[in-house]
């Protein structure tokens, strides 16, 4: 997260007219809005939890928050391999967020400068009126028990291990290019070694923070379900057996059936009462747009206030998408900029709009009803191996190619200390050998795992559990193609670049050859 180093920079005639950052704050702010983002909600909470026919006939037998997900809203189809059409609401919305977007971040740190405030510092304070109230909520205690009870015998799975790997890279956007972009903003003289800390540091804090506040409310949502749970097989017995309504309570429903197994036991086996354990309702486990959609919102329906607390949760869910993109966003146009793709004449604004309005066709493909699924396809596939593969090589560069020995003193020059040994042999050998096993690991991940989605399917015999399917060839085939191509971007542009490399290297081999003759000639003048 260095802005470009170097002694002679400040001299540079490009540098006067870059925009600078208002204050430290800003920059701050930018890259927590932009590494604290849904993966801090949704994902690092979830991967807490899973370690640790007709329509009439599907809304019957799923609940009305998966109906009105998958149905009304998603309209999604049985299988990936229909595609289905265009869902014009969902287009509507993708074009909308697009809009917001580009009008915030259509002058660059500028705007988005502005912005930050709100979108940074927003969902703290959501999560903060969350965290709240879930603890004041019945069943958050058991809740936050289950967050911080670890299952020893899942963690000796390498798969964890895996995805906390992963995780990390999703949680800090590393490899993304956003930080190196905000940070280029920065004068050059900037502790960028404080900086990358802090940040990494409120990251972590803040996905642990969102975790004690998301568990609190799914712990209220478990002990809800448990409740109605009893309260159904209570009726079921209180039918049965004839007994006064209301006659047994929750507390006393384990008493009532101990007594009947051992009095009337066939007669009791013949109700097929539903297993009704609190750690069961704690397991269920759901990630990414389930996690924020369905069970966090089913969640909320039973908290007093409901409609409030829904504005106020996706009213987060937004602004942490938003800030998040500022920085993806800065990350493309930056670059395209300081590499001078397009004439200085062309404005940045329509630069900008154009990376926007790819974008948004790239992503029209998530409208369709088949567009949950290849969400799915693009979380998993197009960016965990690539972001690994990115890491890599950007420390590879750094350290054995630039050379470690000119990386510190670009450090020592912008901060004023020199890094110490710590630093020294994580860039070398802690970090390459750290990557190099997760890569070689998610590899192995690949080739020895089935590649499969859970389908919504209302004629599955298990409905409104999700359908475990294998993709078909060709998806399989894009899986492929997500995992590794960008990643061959990197041997590509290089090949690309070789030739003006050596044109360059070649041109300044010449200049140095030109002024040798020159200083040859003045000093030959001087002795005569």
């Amino acid at each position: 997260m260095a802005s470009a180093p170097g002694p002679d920079l400040p001299g540079d005639s490009s540098e006067d007219e870059r925009p600078k950052w208002d204050n430290k704050l800003q920059y701050l702010l930018s890259c927590v809005g932009f590494a604290v983002g849904l993966g801090n909600i949704w994902r690092f909470p979830y991967l807490c939890q899973s370690h640790g026919g007709g329509f009439v006939e599907e809304c019957q037998g799923s609940s009305s928050v998966s109906y009105f997900w998958y149905r009304q809203t998603l309209n999604i189809t049985a299988d990936i391999d229909y595609s289905g059409s265009i869902q014009w609401r969902l287009l509507v919305c993708l074009a909308a967020c697009w809009a917001v977007l580009y009008l915030c971040v259509i002058r660059g740190i500028e705007s988005t400068g502005k912005v930050i405030y709100f979108t940074a510092l927003f969902p703290y304070l959501v999560l903060t009126i969350f965290l709240i109230r879930g603890l004041t909520l019945p069943g958050a205690t058991e809740g936050l028990i289950y967050l911080f009870t670890p299952n020893m015998q899942t963690l000796q799975s390498p798969r964890v291990w895996l995805d906390a790997a992963t995780q990390i890279f999703f949680s800090l956007s590393l490899a993304f290019g956003g930080h190196i972009a905000l940070a280029s903003y920065n004068p050059p003289r900037n502790d960028c070694e404080k900086d990358a800390v802090t940040i990494a540091l409120i990251n972590s804090m803040t996905s642990l923070y969102a975790s004690i506040a998301v568990f609190s409310v799914l712990g209220f949502k478990a002990a809800n379900d448990y409740g109605h749970c009893l309260d159904r097989n209570i009726l079921s017995l209180t039918n049965e057996f004839d007994f006064p309504d209301q006659s047994i309570s929750r507390d006393e429903y384990a008493a009532v059936l101990t007594h009947l197994n051992a009095t009337q036991p066939e007669r009791l086996a013949g109700l097929h009462l539903e297993s009704c354990r609190l750690q069961d309702f704690l397991d269920k486990s759901a990630s990414g747009t389930g996690l924020a959609f369905i069970v966090f919102t089913e969640a909320i329906l039973h908290m007093p206030g409901a409609p409030a607390w829904a504005v106020l949760f996706f009213s987060m869910l937004f602004t942490l998408g938003l800030s998040s993109m500022f920085g993806n966003i800065e990350g493309v146009i930056t670059p395209l900029l300081d590499m001078g793709v397009l004439p200085r004449w062309v404005p940045k604004e329509i630069l900008t709009g154009t990376v926007c309005l790819l974008c948004f066709l790239v992503a029209t493909c998530f409208t369709l009803q088949s567009g949950n699924y290849w969400l799915e396809v693009f979380d998993k596939y197009a960016a965990s191996l690539n972001l690994i593969i990115f890491a890599f090589f950007e420390v590879i560069g750094v350290v054995y190619v630039y050379g470690m020995e000119r990386f510190c003193d670009d450090i020592e020059w912008m901060t004023g200390r020199r890094p110490g040994l710590y630093w020294r042999v994580t860039w070398k050998v802690i970090s390459p050998l750290l990557l190099l096993t997760i890569f070689v690991a998610y590899i192995i991940f690949l080739v020895w795992t089935t590649l499969s989605y859970k389908a919504w399917n209302p004629q599955y015999k298990q409905f409104p559990s999700r359908q475990e399917k294998s993709y078909p060839g060709w998806v399989q085939a894009i899986c492929g193609l997500l995992s590794f191509l960008p990643a061959l971007l990197v041997p590509g542009v290089a090949m690309a670049q070789l030739p003006i490399w050596r044109r360059r290297k070649q041109k300044n081999v010449q200049q140095n050859m030109r002024l040798k003759l020159q200083d040859s000639k003045v000093s030959d003048s001087e002795i005569r």
